[in-house]
């Protein structure tokens, strides 16, 4: 598991970013691996995993009959932001298409990395993504406050069957903010984000002066970058998600207020955070867990485009 020489090019590198996450990282892995994953082979990806300073180095293995190539790298003088330890994996990834999870709390559906694969070869300059979502019945930030812990979140996750049911963490999940606004809406950020690897190369990879816990807004300023750069097609994977479980992190434990994180993002970009508004191109399939959210985000375009159209 430790990181291996140099390595001949495959399709796909994931970049996970962890911190004290004995917990939640297995999870993450075992969601990224086989059997769980569907339609790809475990020969063609690696999964990086980067642990950015944990006060027990994380191990890093694969939960028992989990299959995948697993490299873990480890900082040990780390910042308490993940972004130096996001463009660590980054750099070492050997992948032809290089994805970030720069959460390492964040399960994944079972058919990311083949739809991620899939939407890299639709366009030129892809930028793939899929929406995200926090267990349980609200954000991670408002649900902690509502009674919901991880005790609860580990029941919950154990009557879902998710090991084997993937597509079911739709239904016990809500969207995150940065997805709140429905499919046909615009994304505030990208839990999951897949682009050619000379494309990381041509956006330099995560601002480091990003320097907040948890990153601050890094992951919304890398968005917009991506989004911005000449014929970026943005390729939104319908049908797919992230989950977030509920941790200590700085963002949703409430160590940090959105009013720090904007003021932060203002001081390092000189302007006023929005999200990008790209045209996606939807590809994937939809389970019925998805349909709720389907049906949701129809309505809420309607109601936009009710308002938009109005005197």
């Amino acid at each position: 598991m430790n990181a291996p020489p140099e390595r001949p090019e495959i399709a796909l590198s994931v970049v996970v970013v962890a911190h004290d996450m004995e917990r939640e990282l297995p999870r993450t892995l075992w969601s990224l691996a086989a059997p769980y994953q569907r339609n790809i082979l475990p020969e063609d990806y690696e999964i990086l995993v980067v642990d950015n300073g944990s006060s027990v180095p994380l191990e890093a293995a694969l939960p028992a009959g989990a299959a995948a190539s697993v490299y873990r790298y480890r900082i040990e003088e780390a910042d308490v932001s993940p972004v130096r330890a996001a463009n660590l994996g980054i750099s070492r990834a050997r992948g032809a298409v290089v994805g970030l999870i720069i959460d390492g709390a964040r399960m994944v559906s079972p058919g990311l990395l083949a739809s991620a694969l899939r939407g890299a070869s639709v366009a030129q300059r892809p930028v793939v993504t899929a929406p995200a979502w926090h267990l349980g019945p609200g954000v991670s930030s408002s649900a902690d406050g509502a009674g919901y812990d991880q005790d609860t979140e580990d029941d919950l996750l154990d009557q879902a069957g998710w090991e084997t049911n993937g597509y079911g963490l739709f239904s016990i999940s809500t969207p995150a903010a940065s997805s709140a606004r429905g499919l046909f809406g615009a994304m505030g950020e990208s839990s999951s984000l897949f682009l050619h690897r000379q494309t990381w190369e041509e956006v330099g990879g995560l601002d480091e002066r990003f320097a907040l816990p948890g990153g601050g807004m890094v992951n919304h300023d890398l968005y917009r970058r991506v989004c911005a750069l000449d014929d970026a097609q943005l390729v939104v994977l319908l049908g797919e998600g992230t989950f977030h479980q509920t941790h200590g992190g700085a963002a949703t434990s409430g160590r940090l207020t959105q009013e720090e994180m904007r003021a932060d993002y203002e001081a390092i970009c000189g302007r006023a955070h929005q999200p990008p508004s790209n045209q996606p191109l939807f590809l994937g399939s939809v389970t019925s867990a998805y349909l709720p959210y389907l049906a949701a985000s129809v309505g809420t375009a309607q109601r936009v485009g009710q308002a938009d159209e109005g005197p």
